[in-house]
């Protein structure tokens, strides 16, 4: 990544581990000499070790990858290290929602509102049309004229902080009966009315991914796997990392003349490994959500219902349903947050209290659950903290940025590297990225129509098509290419038919995935979209990962053993009443990446999630 030749043709070669100029897919096993994704991400740790970077960011959440893009596009040298995956941790957990937040106006927060419907109309009609998808919302009505009055009045206040020239049809007002109509699930009791409008929905971690691709295109190098385990000094100022590659257990050091810390819940840790003396304080709140079929719930909108504390969503999600979400402190382990019966107890009172056939905990598909980095220390109710954003010069050349929403990654991610930009030895340009559209989004309107003649078109099965165009925009072309080169690739993914096999293949040659949790996970979502988990189709993603990463029959065994125990870890977990309990069944499943092979011994050894053993580190 940040190779000369990118500046070509971006969109057809970016790579996430510092891969530029495009392979051959042909080239899928190496040719017999050195993997193809081991032969990159090593010239990419080549680069981080040997090269002097204008901008270091820390963290590879959505918040990292954009400060990387926003750097990487004013002309920067640019560095990123995250130490798990692209979009491990909050930014694959959220409700997948690109909205203004209508619940915040409430709250008078009227300036994050509007800055967040202002984003949301450019990621809808500019930066990612092929990610970023207009969805229509009810807003069940309960009281009547006085809820018709007062909700009426927030959301037309909300089309009015969307601005002149709306990305989404006007809120609208409906009858009972229209209510139902389009909500045949809902209680006839549970609403005199409702208020239909409209938000965004967003495959979160595949945005975080190309959002990393697409600072790839800009010249950045991006790894993920690479922990930071120390700072570089130069007097006061903060010079570096120190880094160790999770995959290798080789360690090295990375020279910056800025660091960001864009880190999320970790980001009070990472303040004191630099020796931060009053780190910025983040409070880490557990958002929970679970899975159910598209069939146990008959609506044409998604749904918005308010609670006690704040909302719950009930949001489409291809063939399921999301439901969604939980706001509480969270006191344990970060890497591996984890659900509780009482959450999910929890989430099916409130969404039962509207439907005519209520949920049960047989009707859950699987459960998913992600961290908020909330501002500030303190007590107090989770759900009534700001979600407003901070940026800190908490050292000279080390800018910290946290808090913020999903939505608003854009605007933290500007303001972080104007910071970090006011430490560098020369004038930086203005951020540029409300103009610069993220990979796959340019050539939308007619790939479908296009990719028809596509040789390995043909090999797909029906509306396989539009599901690439959908996941990678203008970028589908390229797995077709794999598909082409081998027509194995064009089959459905065992266990998983809705995704094509070249997806696997594709996300290990091009999408930085190193371990096969990665691609269930995160370049699909085949974890909590199926009744097993993944775990049938772990073992072909394996298969088809193998020979860009080089594995054996024991690397692949391992990795699928691994990937069993981490669902059987997670459903041991929701059984259990209270986080406590809960963290003690997940926690001891790590990350792979996290747990080195039976042979690694010494410094780079396995490390506990839990709070008591081991500090979490990014």
């Amino acid at each position: 990544m940040g190779d000369e030749s990118c500046a070509e043709d971006p969109a057809a070669s970016a790579r996430v581990d510092g891969r530029g100029g495009g392979s051959p897919p042909a080239a899928l096993s190496g040719g017999g000499g050195e993997a193809p994704a081991l032969r990159e991400r090593r010239a990419t740790l080549e680069r981080l070790a040997g090269e002097t970077f204008d901008v270091l960011v820390v963290g590879g959440g959505v918040t990292g990858c954009g400060v990387a893009l926003d750097a990487a596009s004013r002309g920067l040298s640019v560095a990123l290290v995250e130490r798990r995956d692209f979009a491990a941790g909050t930014s694959s957990r959220s409700s997948k929602l690109i909205h203004g937040g209508l619940r915040y106006l409430e709250h008078l927060d009227f300036g994050l509102v509007r800055e967040a419907l202002h984003e949301r109309r450019l990621l809808v009609e500019k930066l990612a049309p092929h990610m970023v998808h207009p969805t229509p919302f009810l807003l069940p009505l309960k009281h009547g004229l006085r809820d018709r009055m007062y909700m009426g009045a927030g959301l037309m206040l909300y089309d009015a902080l969307a601005g002149r020239r709306l990305a989404m049809p006007r809120h609208r007002h409906l009858s009972h009966a229209a209510c139902l109509r389009a909500v045949p699930s809902l209680r006839d009791d549970a609403l005199t009315g409702g208020i239909r409008y409209h938000d965004a929905q967003v495959d979160d971690a595949r945005f975080s991914v190309m959002l990393a691709r697409t600072a790839a295109a800009e010249g950045a190098v991006c790894a993920p796997a690479v922990e930071v385990t120390a700072f570089l000094h130069e007097g006061l100022r903060v010079a570096g990392v120190r880094a160790r590659d999770l995959e290798g257990d080789t360690e090295f050091d990375v020279r910056a003349r800025t660091v960001v810390n864009a880190t999320g819940v970790w980001t009070t840790h990472m303040e004191r490994l630099a020796g931060i003396e009053r780190p910025l304080l983040v409070r880490p709140s557990k958002g929970v959500h679970f899975v159910v079929p598209r069939e146990r719930i008959d609506s044409e909108y998604a749904l918005i219902l308010p609670t006690e504390k704040s909302v719950l969503f009930v949001l489409p999600w291809g063939e399921q349903w999301i439901v969604g979400t939980t706001d509480t402190d969270w006191e344990f382990g970060l890497d591996h947050p984890s659900a509780t019966r009482t959450d999910i107890e929890y989430l099916l009172e409130h969404v039962n209290a509207v439907l005519a056939d209520p949920l049960t905990f047989d009707d859950i598909i699987a459960v998913y659950v992600g961290l908020r980095p909330l501002l500030g220390g303190g007590a107090g109710e989770t759900a009534e903290v700001s979600r407003e954003h901070a940026v800190r010069r908490s050292a000279p050349g080390f800018v910290s940025v946290a808090g913020g929403k999903y939505t608003t990654y854009r605007l933290m991610a500007r303001d972080a590297v104007d910071v970090a930009a006011a430490d560098l030895p020369f004038a930086a340009d203005a951020s540029r990225t409300a103009d610069l559209p993220i990979l796959g989004a340019v050539g939308l309107a007619g790939a479908a129509e296009r990719l028809r003649g596509h040789p390995a078109a043909a090999l797909l099965r029906p509306g396989r098509l539009e599901h690439l165009v959908r996941r990678y925009g203008a970028l589908a072309g390229e797995v077709l290419d794999l598909a082409a080169a081998d027509r194995s690739l064009a089959a459905p993914l065992r266990g998983a038919e809705k995704y094509v096999a070249a997806e696997a293949a594709y996300a290990a040659l091009h999408e930085g995935a190193l371990h096969i949790d990665d691609v269930l996970t995160r370049r699909t979502h085949i974890a909590f979209e199926l009744r097993d988990r993944g775990r049938e189709a772990a073992t072909h993603v394996a298969a088809l990962m193998a020979p860009a990463l080089g594995w054996d029959e024991a690397t692949v065994a391992r990795e699928v053993a691994h990937y069993h125990a981490r669902l059987d870890a997670e459903r041991a977990a929701q059984a259990m009443l209270d986080d406590a309990g809960s963290d003690a069944a997940r926690s001891p499943v790590l990350d792979l990446r996290l747990t080195p092979p039976p042979t690694t011994t010494g410094p780079g050894g396995p490390a506990d999630s839990g709070p008591t053993t081991t500090e979490d580190r990014r």
